[in-house]
């Protein structure tokens, strides 16, 4: 990024005349080639996600979630009554298109719209989603959302530096580390410290790029395995 300076010679940040505040995100339904978003419904979506979250042999997914496992479906579906309709965060259900049935879930928050800056986050994956080629084309249809439709200049992903599985995930869909915010919260009863990753506009078409090379047909074998990974598509 070349330099920029004031009237004073002083170095300040690259101008953006024309910029203007972004649009707000809406609910919609995003349809890709392996999976769908709707809008959560907790009369929709409620006991379909929580017979797929209670499909994993233990509670450790929701470790580093601010929600603890759920006793029973009705605990479930009342805690995506609370979720379903917010302003922000904006939570989505994904749709395994084969079942028709909701497979996990994943929100837009802290969203920006005057700096054109979101995060995503709350992402619950069940192991019916967990490594598919639906978890990834779920990322992908939000990432495109923000930086094609809405315009927005910066996509954000946070998480506890305690959990590694997340940070992988982060790096591996094309985030860029930009540090560690120490004792940034208190939750369940301990200290977290917050790692901070970004994918900016500029970053935006190479990660694309990655996305659809991975997810195109001829990159999987016949019984589902990737050819490629996605971080080495994405450099190539």
């Amino acid at each position: 990024m070349s330099q920029h300076s004031n009237a004073y010679g002083q170095p300040v940040g690259f101008p953006l005349p024309d910029w203007q505040p972004r649009a707000w995100p809406n609910y919609e339904t995003f349809t890709g080639d392996y999976c769908r978003l709707e809008p959560l419904s907790a009369e929709r979506h409620g006991r379909e996600l929580y017979a797929a979250y209670a499909l994993a042999a233990d509670g450790r997914d929701w470790t580093y979630m601010f929600a603890e496992p759920f006793a029973d479906e009705a605990a479930y579906v009342a805690y995506a009554r609370k979720l379903e309709n917010g302003r922000d965060p904006l939570h989505f259900a994904v749709i395994d298109p084969v079942s028709n049935r909701a497979v996990g879930s994943l929100a837009l928050m802290r969203i920006d719209a005057t700096n054109g800056s979101v995060e995503i986050g709350h992402v619950a994956f069940s192991p019916l989603l967990k490594q598919t080629r639906m978890a990834t084309e779920a990322h992908y249809l939000l990432m495109r959302y923000a930086f094609e439709q809405l315009g927005y200049r910066r996509y954000e992903w946070k998480c506890d530096s305690c959990n590694q599985p997340s940070r992988n995930a982060a790096l591996r869909l094309g985030f860029q580390f930009e540090g560690t915010f120490r004792q940034a919260i208190v939750y369940k009863g301990r200290s977290r410290d917050t790692c901070w990753f970004s994918i900016i506009d500029s970053d935006w078409p190479q990660v694309k790029q990655g996305f659809e090379r991975w997810l195109a047909a001829e990159n999987f074998t016949t019984k589902g395995a990737q050819r490629e990974k996605l971080e080495a598509l994405r450099q190539r």
